[in-house]
């Protein structure tokens, strides 16, 4: 049967849309899917992979394939893995089942095993073709791509702001159960909002800094619904330890801090710490650099030596700036609802915070726009998370 473009792109968006079921299950390894189509042009066989069901897509997509795979098309998201690992090689399952062709949309993007998988199956006398609907496939594994190659989670800054950049105003301390809120409540749509639950599904761990914690008393959980491997873990960035013991991210009964809630400081009470220990939070401390604010490189790197692989920031505009300015952040993803606020007392300003003298501009590149509802978003790279 000769090769149909169409119905390779069809196929290879059906391999895409089943890797997508391992986000928020699959890291710190890579969301793949696969389809083995018969040689009469039927589908045979799907898997997806999930980190605790061990098995790769492939694996499972032959078992349901049986004998249909001999002669057909395995059609994958990313290079099938040619190394030992948790699981045997799969290159050589393929190659043993028979299958002739295989249609990729990318190389593995680990450095030590790239290529390699392609190279085993041509061996053996696969038709090998790679690069068909190469960008989603790249961005859906992003987070892996950047974690395998550095160590490091893919950083997103994400931002929700007036069309003059405001994301909310200050309040005075005691008017309620935090010192800000969004002006007139929430600043964007419900989708926008829920847009941040589906990011947050997709992120091994959210940060924020203590400044929030103390200002809006956050849950930062994944509302999303969705199931995920390992509980979202909450970053809060507090070089003080002024963390409040009663705060609902150390109270909340549906997803308790116990191994969920890390915690980084510089200095701070040691009774203080013995006691947000006890209750099961990780307290980690650096030496202080003499900023306000701690370095948020250190903490990244030491949460790629948690193996989390993503980490969605959402914080107040002095933190974000900061970590900005830092050149920690790998993506942006900004969300503008249609409003203007103006310079009413207490405004805070995303924009004015990144701006002090002599800050170098930032340019995001390979941006998108997105609309939710009356919303849009800005999404842009600052870093391509596979250079």
């Amino acid at each position: 049967m000769m090769p149909d473009p169409s119905a390779d792109n069809r196929f290879l968006r059906r391999a895409l849309d089943l890797a997508r079921e391992g986000l928020g299950l699959a890291s710190p390894n890579p969301c793949v899917g696969a389809v083995i189509v018969d040689a009469q042009g039927s589908i045979a066989g799907t898997g997806a992979y999930t980190f605790g069901r061990v098995k790769h897509a492939e694996i499972l997509a032959l078992e349901e394939a049986g004998g249909a795979a001999r002669g057909g098309t395995l059609y994958i998201n990313l290079e099938p893995h040619a190394h030992q690992g948790r699981t045997p090689p799969c290159t050589e399952a393929l190659i043993a089942a028979g299958i002739a062709r295989v249609v990729a949309s990318m190389p593995d993007p680990n450095p030590r095993v790239s290529g390699r998988g392609f190279e085993q199956l041509r061996a053996a006398g696969i038709d090998v073709l790679v690069g068909g609907l190469q960008e989603e496939a790249r961005q859906l594994n992003e987070a892996f791509a950047k974690y395998i190659r550095t160590g490091i989670p893919l950083a997103t800054l994400k931002v929700a702001m007036t069309l003059d950049a405001k994301i909310g105003v200050r309040i005075p301390s005691g008017s309620g159960p935090g010192n800000k809120v969004p002006a007139g409540g929430w600043i964007t749509s419900e989708a926008a909002r829920a847009h941040v639950q589906e990011q947050r599904h997709q992120s091994d761990a959210v940060l924020t800094g203590i400044g929030t914690v103390l200002a809006d008393d956050p849950l930062l959980t994944d509302r999303s619904g969705k199931p995920r491997r390992r509980p979202l873990l909450r970053v809060i960035l507090d070089s003080k330890l002024r963390i409040p013991l009663q705060s609902r991210l150390l109270q909340d009964p549906e997803q308790p801090a116990e191994q969920s809630v890390l915690v980084f400081c510089s200095v701070g009470d040691e009774g203080k710490k013995a006691e947000l220990e006890r209750r099961g939070v990780r307290v980690f401390q650096f030496p202080s650099s003499g900023e306000s604010h701690i370095d948020s490189r250190p903490v990244l790197r030491r949460l790629g030596e948690l193996e989390i692989a993503s980490v969605l920031i959402e914080c107040g505009a002095t933190l974000g700036a900061a970590i900005l300015a830092s050149g920690a952040v790998d993506k942006l993803f900004l969300y503008y609802a249609p409003k203007i606020m103006g310079e009413i007392a207490g405004a805070i300003s995303f924009a004015r915070a990144c701006a002090p003298p002599g800050r170098n501009r930032v340019l995001a590149t390979n941006v998108h726009l997105h609309r939710f509802e009356e919303d849009v978003a800005i999404e842009g790279y600052l870093r391509d998370p596979y250079e």
